[in-house]
C-alpha cells in the first residue's frame, strides 16, 4: 500500500513538472531547458523518488518550489530585457555624441574669446540672485569690463560682450577671463561661468565619452550645459 501511495504522489508530483515545462514552452522537439530550470528540476525530482514513501513531500512545499524556479525563470528574462536595453541606450549615446562634432557648446570654464569685437560666454545660477556682476578680465588680471545683468532667475543664461572696455576704448581681439558674482538679498548665490567652445571629435574613455574642445580640453557629455 506505502508502494502504491508513493508511486501515485510521485505521478502527481511529475504532472506538476511537466505542466511548468509546459506553460514555459520548453519541449525536446523545439525549444531546449535553461540550464538552471533544468539543475533545479533534475533536484526536485531526484528529491521526489528519495522521499520517505510513508511521509511525502506536502504539496504546498513543492508547489512553492515550482514557483521558486518560475521566480528565477523571470528574473532571466528581466535580466536579458535589461541588457537590450542598455545596449540601447549605449548606441543612442554614441550616435548623441557623434551628432555634437562640429557644433557649438556651453561648458563650465572663465575662459573668454574675444574675436572681431564679439565674445559670448554664459553664467548657470543655482538659485535666484537679485544682484549678478559680470568681471571680465585680460590675461595679466586686469580688468576690461564691469557688466552690472541686475536680478536674473535661476538656471542658465548667456553673455554678449562687444569689446568695449570701461575706459571707453575697444579691446584687442583675445583670450579673455570671465567671474561671476551674485547675490540674494545680501547673501551669495553659487553661479558658474561657462565657455563657449566648439566640438572637435568625441573620444571614448572609460567612463564614457569624451569631447574634445580643443584649447578648451576634453568635457564629458554631462559638462555641456547648452548646445547652440
Amino acid at each position: 500500500m506505502s508502494t502504491s501511495i508513493a508511486s501515485s504522489t510521485n505521478d502527481y508530483y511529475q504532472s506538476l513538472i511537466d505542466s511548468v515545462n509546459s506553460q514555459s514552452g520548453t519541449s525536446a522537439s523545439s525549444k531546449v531547458m535553461s540550464e538552471t530550470e533544468n539543475r533545479f528540476l533534475k533536484l526536485l525530482t531526484t528529491q521526489l523518488k528519495n522521499q520517505d514513501p510513508l511521509n511525502p513531500l506536502d504539496n504546498a512545499e513543492v508547489t512553492s518550489q515550482l514557483a521558486q524556479i518560475s521566480t528565477v525563470s523571470g528574473i532571466e528574462k528581466l535580466n536579458a530585457t535589461l541588457q537590450t536595453l542598455l545596449a540601447g541606450a549605449v548606441d543612442s549615446q554614441t550616435t548623441q555624441a557623434a551628432s555634437l562634432v562640429g557644433n557649438a557648446v556651453m561648458v563650465p570654464g572663465n575662459s573668454l574669446v574675444l574675436s572681431s569685437s564679439a565674445g559670448v560666454g554664459g553664467l548657470v545660477l543655482d538659485s535666484d540672485a537679485d544682484n549678478v556682476t559680470v568681471t571680465i578680465s585680460d590675461e595679466n588680471g586686469l580688468v576690461m569690463r564691469t557688466m552690472e545683468l541686475g536680478a536674473l532667475d535661476a538656471g542658465l543664461h548667456n553673455i554678449a560682450w562687444d569689446g568695449a572696455t570701461d575706459s571707453g576704448e575697444v579691446a584687442v581681439d583675445g583670450n579673455y577671463s570671465i567671474s561671476v558674482a551674485a547675490t540674494l538679498d545680501g547673501d551669495k548665490v553659487t553661479a558658474t561661468p561657462l565657455n563657449l567652445g566648439v566640438v572637435r571629435s568625441v573620444i571614448t574613455g572609460t567612463s564614457g565619452y569624451l569631447l574634445d574642445l580643443g584649447s578648451l580640453g576634453l568635457f564629458t557629455m554631462d559638462d555641456v550645459k547648452q548646445i547652440l
